[in-house]
């Protein structure tokens, strides 16, 4: 049997179409590439950072703080975010219930984000991160402060200990 130019043409073309229908793998091994690259960037467990200045405390907590605002207590000065706000011998001689530049910058903090409707109650959440040589009546003006500014929902940041007798 006779086929005719179309049916040839056709055929032909099929032929030629049969080798085209493999994937194109170079491409998806290039987005799997920046998938495993971003992933790997964007990997990270919450660990309060720590600075040669500070010596945390230790507990025997087991959960990890959640990323949140931090304001670190070191002998010397008051850092939010890792900005110094006041020296720690300023606050102890003023001798106030509140610090005013701390009150300043966690209300600036506080005005850049929302707080979900569920949470207003609980108030924002702060991490303070204090030396263990600071006196407790800086820890007090530290929380006051962080409390007037909205900021209720407070945790200090401390040292896991390791439990007794092993794993």
């Amino acid at each position: 049997m006779k086929m005719s130019r179309r049916a040839k043409r056709m055929h032909r073309n099929h032929k030629r179409n049969a080798n085209k229908n493999g994937l194109n793998l170079t491409a998806l091994m290039d987005i799997f590439t920046i998938l495993v690259f971003f992933l790997m960037v964007n990997q990270s467990e919450v660990e309060v950072q720590n600075t040669d200045s500070v010596e945390l405390p230790v507990s025997v907590a087991d959960s990890k703080p959640e990323e949140q605002l931090s304001v670190l207590v070191t002998k010397d000065d008051i850092l939010v975010q890792g900005r110094p706000i006041a020296s720690v011998a300023e606050v102890k001689a003023s001798g106030d219930e509140h610090i005013a530049a701390l009150q300043k910058e966690l209300e600036y903090h506080a005005s850049r984000t929302l707080l979900p409707p569920e949470l207003i109650e609980e108030g924002r959440p702060v991490t303070i991160i204090g030396d263990k040589e600071t006196s407790y009546a800086v820890l007090k003006q530290v929380m006051t402060t962080c409390s007037k500014a909205g900021f209720n929902n407070i945790s200090l940041a401390v040292n896991q200990k390791q439990p007794a007798g092993g794993a």
